[in-house]
């Protein structure tokens, strides 16, 4: 069983991939093969209550939209699960210094979209399933040997099946298999915060616009939601201890402290959903290929979740990955090539790094606990909100506007 591409992960990232190597191909063949033992076609759940929104939600850039719909999944989202935001509100627990964004300052109709990751990973899944050249799957990965004389590499599934590709895409996120076979080493360090996700009814109305107030233990989020104005997604985070306290406490007393620490913005918080928590963690790999394997999205870097880029930095891997092996297959080398995943990294290291480095800057900032800083920021915070050119550069760029 021999392909150009063997996909190891078919989440988000592992099937952005897929679905940009057959629309960059056009009508040229090209074989791919999707692994994952998670993979679910089903179509996801209809959302009728507070309790069956997903609660794992991403907030999707201009520019994510466009390569989405690029590669036919953005129109396969249910106009009914788009919830696009017109403004983004962020200030200072410690002080009085606060930022607005709006769509239109910068003349657009949203800065950008909260969906439901259950569609977008169902809208990709439904692109893909009409395309040719592409198998799906459904088994574990045993494990990737080193290329063979013909520079291929051995995929070994636990059926004992033997896959063998010009290029693995390892796309199996922050705890990468892929990334151990192939040795690739990353830098890493906690970030002392663990993050809580639910969604829940708030007592006024979301009025489609982001929410965040940075805490010194850490950000807390409100992100709108289609499906009702007073529906939210939250991502809260703090320290380990007081999520650990947070998660113990029934729904009534969370809605509480919720209440609290988000300063009553939106009234009371007047039912939440499930919950779940998990650790944060920077990690980035050094390199993010070696030997006919490469890395994108989760399983090259993750972030803080305090500016909602993490999915966004993972589709633009999608996009410059895909576009070097097209330009390869169509040139009739090899896509596991050295100088081809080199192209791919220069493209997608620098510009990771960057919003790494940023994301870390403002976690440290918002800690930070000395009156003067907590002054200069909030001062930095109004004077910023006053210099409207400098902050509708910052919105474009970070929207992925600049590049569209």
């Amino acid at each position: 069983m021999q392909y150009d591409v063997v996909i190891i992960g078919a989440g988000l990232v592992g099937q952005a991939v897929a679905a940009a190597l057959v629309q960059g191909m056009g009508n040229k063949p090209v074989r791919i093969a999707l692994v994952d033992p998670s993979y679910n076609p089903d179509a996801p759940t209809p959302t009728t209550s507070l309790q069956t929104v997903d609660i794992r939600v991403s907030a999707l850039t201009a520019q994510t939209q466009e390569f989405l719909t690029r590669v036919g999944a953005w129109q396969r989202i249910p106009s009914a699960s788009l919830s696009p935001y017109t403004a983004m509100h962020v200030w200072d627990a410690e002080g009085t210094g606060s930022v607005t964004f709006a769509a239109a300052e910068l003349h657009l109709p949203c800065l950008g979209h909260i969906v439901e990751n259950r569609q977008t990973l169902w809208a990709l899944q439904q692109a893909i399933s009409v395309a040719e050249g592409i198998d799906i799957l459904p088994v574990t990965v045993r494990y990737c040997d080193n290329p063979d004389s013909e520079g291929y590499v051995p995929v070994v599934l636990e059926t004992g099946t033997i896959l063998r590709a010009q290029l693995v895409v390892g796309a199996d996120g922050a705890l990468s298999r892929a990334r151990q076979w192939a040795g690739l080493a990353t830098r890493e360090w906690d970030y002392d915060h663990h993050a809580i996700v639910a969604t829940v009814e708030c007592e006024q109305p979301i009025q489609a616009t982001a929410w965040q107030r940075f805490r010194p233990e850490g950000p807390l989020a409100f992100l709108p939601l289609a499906h009702h104005p007073h529906l939210a997604s939250i991502v809260w985070s703090t320290s380990p201890a007081e999520a650990k306290d947070l998660l113990a406490l029934d729904d009534e007393a969370f809605c509480q402290a919720l209440t609290a620490a988000f300063e009553h913005r939106l009234g009371a918080v007047k039912a939440v959903s499930k919950r779940a928590s998990f650790p944060l963690r920077q990690r980035h790999a050094r390199d993010y290929f070696c030997r006919g394997i490469v890395l994108a999205g989760d399983a090259a870097h993750t972030i803080h979740p305090l500016a909602g880029q993490g999915v966004n930095l993972g589709f633009k891997d999608a996009a410059a990955l895909s576009e070097e092996i097209v330009r390869a297959l169509k040139r009739g080398i090899s896509p596991g090539a050295d100088a081809v995943l080199a192209r791919y990294q220069r493209r997608r290291q620098a510009d990771n790094l960057a919003m790494m480095a940023a994301m870390e800057g403002f976690k440290r900032l918002f800690a930070a606990d000395m009156p003067m800083v907590r002054w200069l920021r909030n001062e930095g915070m109004r004077l910023f909100d006053r210099w409207s050119p400098i902050k509708q550069h910052l919105v474009m760029k970070a929207m992925g506007l600049d590049r569209l």
